[in-house]
């Protein structure tokens, strides 16, 4: 008899008790022989690995004093160009948090079929709200226009178009109709956990990284600088996450994975670091702090053949590092503390293995 409170709540059929089985039998996706609540035994140990190095790096953005960027912003010395990014960034960052939670929510959540990685997105979906808080924090405490903040969506283009190109990928998965069921399902839900884990929070998330904390880099903006490592941390984990699910997937569903398909995915990947080159010379129009375009639109094709790569497709640029800090930014393993004022105990960050 089905469970019909556990379809209510979770929003797929839960499989007869009698068919509960071992964790041989769970499946990332489409599983019928193991009801979708059954969290023990485990099978896929990197999504309950995840879920624990999330709640290792819990933190929240109140905890980060704001005092010297508060006087920084009101001073002079900060130039027109320097607020721009800082303005950009902000506006992308403040809107893109949101547009994966209701991703996490209402799309990949519903799909996923296995107990271990739902506690996992869970986990994330708090987080993206988290981030969400922080830029509400960042500008409530510099005074800004919230409007404009977090209205730049509509009227920034480089903003808009990087976000319309991610909603694209969410239509057909909110369609009523949408299933999972069948290798062309399959493909529409790979195209979009690619869409978001490998590209939005992969590429597009990367580059604001690198403009913001190269300011943190120079003793600017330092609250913010470390509100921003606090999320490159949540947002490693993310990517490392969803590019298990995605290569899991890929396993447990291998006829999926044509070259049709493969030749389908590099192009969105390719369209998506033309959108973020775009962002980057709306950003940087003429260089800040030793940074420029060029540089970035550089960094945007080094991440994105690592992206390709960890998900088994061939590399397109063959571009160099030109920010080899940013890696170390992402270490963990460093003798000295990460942060300078560290207000959260990150009780065993040491331990996790961390891709830029």
């Amino acid at each position: 008899m089905t469970d019909t409170k556990s379809t209510l709540l979770l929003g797929v059929e839960a499989a007869p008790r009698a068919a509960v089985s071992s964790a041989e039998q769970k499946r990332l996706i489409n599983c019928e022989a193991v009801d979708v609540n059954q969290l023990m035994p485990l099978k896929y140990h990197w999504a309950w690995e995840h879920y624990l190095n999330g709640c290792d790096n819990h933190w929240m953005p109140t905890e980060v004093p704001m005092g010297e960027d508060i006087a920084l912003w009101k001073s002079n010395r900060l130039s027109d160009d320097d607020r721009l990014v800082i303005m950009r960034n902000l506006g992308f960052f403040s809107t893109a948090e949101s547009l994966v939670a209701n991703n996490i929510s209402l799309a990949i959540f519903r799909y996923v079929t296995n107990a271990e990685c739902r506690q996992y997105l869970l986990r994330q979906a708090f987080e993206e709200a988290i981030h969400t808080h922080t830029f509400h924090y960042i500008v409530e405490s510099l005074g800004l226009d919230e409007r404009e903040i977090f209205g730049m969506y509509n009227e920034i283009p480089s903003i808009r178009d990087k976000d319309e190109f991610e909603m694209q990928l969410t239509v057909d998965i909110l369609d009523p109709n949408f299933t999972t069921d069948g290798d062309a399902g399959t493909q529409k839900f790979l195209e979009n956990l690619i869409g978001f884990y490998v590209i939005m929070e992969g590429i597009f998330f990367y580059a604001g990284f690198a403009m913001v904390l190269s300011f943190h880099r120079q003793n600017l903006m330092k609250g913010i600088g470390e509100q921003f490592q606090y999320i490159l941390r949540d947002e490693t984990i993310h990517l490392n996450f969803g590019i298990d699910l995605i290569n899991g997937i890929k396993e447990e569903n291998p006829r999926v994975w044509t070259l049709e398909f493969q030749d389908r995915m590099s192009a969105l990947i390719a369209q998506s670091v033309e959108l973020e080159k775009a962002y980057a010379r709306d950003c940087l129009p003429h260089g800040v702090l030793g940074l420029n375009a060029a540089l970035f639109e550089e960094y945007v094709e080094y991440i994105a053949d690592r992206r390709l790569e960890r998900i088994g497709l061939l590399r397109q640029y063959n571009a160099g590092n030109p920010f080899p800090w940013m890696s170390e930014t992402i270490d963990l393993g460093k003798e000295k503390n990460f942060f300078e004022s560290r207000v959260t105990d990150y009780r065993r960050g040491a331990s996790l293995n961390w891709d830029e």
